[in-house]
């Protein structure tokens, strides 16, 4: 049977990565790529029982593609760490990815009162109407995924910023992989401050980031 590895890409993720390792699925292998923390999330996830790698280049998309190559799984599933989406969605997932189902099973995000800002909701409800447009299937830019590794590297995306999920599904479409959205309970963070729908801004540099892919 083809084994499933999580990646989790942290930055200053310390606070709420006991409770998103403990949320996981048992028995998975859960490779954390530490992208610069100054909060001890490296020496926080090595006490849980995670494997560690640095990735000292910031970006979301270095932190996922650092992961990928360091990872060890026929699939790989990945998600951000602070505890917002529902790992519990992962099994089910994984195993539409192994069952030959679809290439790539994608989190669409059922947010809990208060855990989606305005802001980041209507830029990626903006994002998500232009990928239908062209004729992908989704309402949700991919927040939690999972695919084969080879095949993810295979995509050679280059985003190594806020614009890597984006660019992941617009490659897999380009590729014609099969591409189903699964629904995934989204909360407020477990801690700290989220890098890009925390603020205005944040999501204003994630957006930016998106839109050059979408010229």
């Amino acid at each position: 049977m083809e084994r499933a590895e999580i990646v989790l890409p942290c930055l200053d993720e310390a606070e709420a990565l006991p409770g998103v390792l403990a949320g996981l699925p048992a028995g998975w292998p859960v490779l954390v790529v530490d992208n610069g923390s100054s909060d001890g999330t490296a020496d926080v996830a090595r006490a849980h029982g995670a494997r560690v790698v640095v990735e000292p280049r910031r970006g979301y998309g270095a932190a996922v593609h650092a992961g990928l190559v360091h990872a060890t799984g026929d699939l790989v599933a990945v998600l951000d760490g602070d505890g917002s989406l529902d790992a519990g969605a992962l099994p089910a997932m994984a195993e539409a990815v192994r069952s030959g189902q679809v290439d790539l099973a994608a989190g669409r995000r059922v947010p809990e009162t208060g855990s989606w800002p305005w802001h980041a909701r209507a830029g990626n409800a903006l994002i998500a109407a232009e990928l239908r447009r062209r004729g992908l299937p989704v309402h949700d830019i991919a927040p939690i995924r999972v695919a084969r590794r080879d095949a993810l590297l295979g995509l050679g995306i280059r985003d190594r910023a806020f614009g890597y999920p984006l660019e992941l599904l617009l490659r897999a479409g380009a590729a014609g992989w099969r591409i189903a959205e699964r629904p995934v309970r989204y909360s407020r963070r477990a801690g700290g401050r989220s890098k890009v729908s925390g603020s205005v801004a944040g999501t204003a540099r994630a957006v930016r980031d998106m839109a050059g892919l979408l010229r």
